[in-house]
This record gives C-alpha cells, sequence and structure tokens, in this order.
C-alpha cells in the first residue's frame, strides 16, 4: 500500500480546543489585571485628595492670608512643628495687631519684615511679651515667615518676616514657621520697591507705604 493510500487515523481538535480554553483563562486574566488597577487607582486618589494632616492628626495647619495695598498672599502656619510661635502670632492676628501695619524694612533677594510700625510710624508692641526661642526642622526656604528678634536663638514677640529666596544661613538661628503657599509674586513684589538702604543689617524703609490692611486666618 502506498503511502497516499495509506489509512489515515482519525485526529480529534483537542489543540483548538486548548486554544479555546487558554483564551478563556486569557480573557479572565486580563479581567483580574483591570479590576486590581482599578482598585489600585481609587485607593490612590483617595489618599491623594485626603489632607495633609499635622503630626497630632487631628486638624490641618491654619493659613494666614495677607491682605496688602500690593496684592495678597497665603502662609501656612507649621502649627504642628512651632505651636508657640504660631499660637503667639494667631493671638496678635485675632486681636487686629498687625491691620494697618506697614511693611518697614524690605530688600530684593532677602526679606521683607513688619509687626512694629504703623503707617504714620507710631511704634506698637506685643501686649504678650517675648516668646521663648522654639525650634524645629523648619528652614527659611523661599516664601518662609520667621520671627525677627533682637539676635540669634533670642525669642521674639510680634515682629516677622518673610524670605524673598531661601535664607538658609538664617537656619537654627531664627524661628521659621510657616510658608508661602500662594501670591509668593507679591512678597516679591514688596521686597522689589524701591526702600532707602538705611538699616545696617541690609535693605531699608520703602519710599511709598506697603500696608498690611489686614490678616485673617483661614
Amino acid at each position: 500500500m502506498s503511502p497516499i493510500d495509506k489509512p489515515r487515523k482519525r485526529v480529534d481538535n483537542p489543540p483548538q480546543k486548548l486554544q479555546k480554553t487558554s483564551r478563556k483563562w486569557m480573557y479572565l486574566a486580563v479581567l483580574l489585571i483591570i479590576v486590581a488597577v482599578v482598585v489600585v487607582a481609587v485607593v490612590a486618589s483617595q489618599n491623594f485628595f485626603q489632607p495633609t494632616q499635622p503630626n497630632n492628626g487631628t486638624t490641618e495647619n491654619p493659613v494666614a492670608v495677607f491682605d496688602t495695598n500690593l496684592g495678597t498672599f497665603k502662609v501656612e502656619l507649621f502649627q504642628d512643628k512651632m505651636p508657640v510661635t504660631v499660637n503667639n502670632f494667631i493671638t496678635l492676628v485675632d486681636d487686629g495687631f498687625y491691620d494697618g501695619m506697614i511693611f518697614y524694612r524690605i530688600s530684593d533677594n532677602f526679606m521683607i519684615q513688619a509687626g512694629r510700625y504703623l503707617a504714620d510710624d507710631t511704634e506698637k508692641f506685643s501686649p504678650y511679651g517675648n516668646i521663648q526661642f522654639e525650634t524645629s526642622d523648619v528652614t527659611h526656604v523661599d516664601g518662609a515667615i520667621s520671627m525677627a528678634s533682637t539676635g540669634a536663638k533670642v525669642g521674639g514677640s510680634a515682629e516677622f518676616f518673610i524670605c524673598d529666596g531661601a535664607q538658609s544661613f538664617l537656619d537654627g538661628n531664627y524661628a521659621a514657621f510657616g510658608v508661602t503657599i500662594e501670591g509668593i509674586d507679591v512678597v516679591r513684589e514688596i521686597a522689589a520697591q524701591p526702600q532707602d538702604n538705611s538699616n545696617p543689617a541690609g535693605g531699608g524703609k520703602p519710599y511709598t507705604d506697603i500696608i498690611i490692611n489686614s490678616i485673617t486666618i483661614e
């Protein structure tokens, strides 16, 4: 019998059947992967939109809104890390202590300072006196708010300054207690105003008053 006439063995189609089964498992695996990706995305989005909490996990850090005649900017106050300094500042804000005060010392690429003089040059002093010098890992980054004082590692009372650019040489010597989170361009505009260079430590009084209309806490 020639090879062509040789009876052919019946061949079933397990390959095709196995192929169908493999596809079913492949579709199931893809579906499971999609479900897993969706679950991970939902969990991640919930964590992303959850407000950042301070170390005590109870409340958000307060935000101080500065309304000036050159614009508005916002500063987050690190109450979780600098509670004594922040609470002193908030108390003065709630008292209206800073309303009508001027930034009496400014310096481009350095800082803007306020908390002592009104527009008519009247001096104001905190009714609560000086607070203790407080330290933490808060540093003088661009836009940081810090307590002004009579010297390094000395507790301040009411005067503060806001950095125009990072001022790392002040770290550990002055009590930074927050950072500008909105309106840093307003801080820069204030710092860049013409001034008389009257302060031996740098900067001076602007020729045109830059007034704090109000500070409110959010």
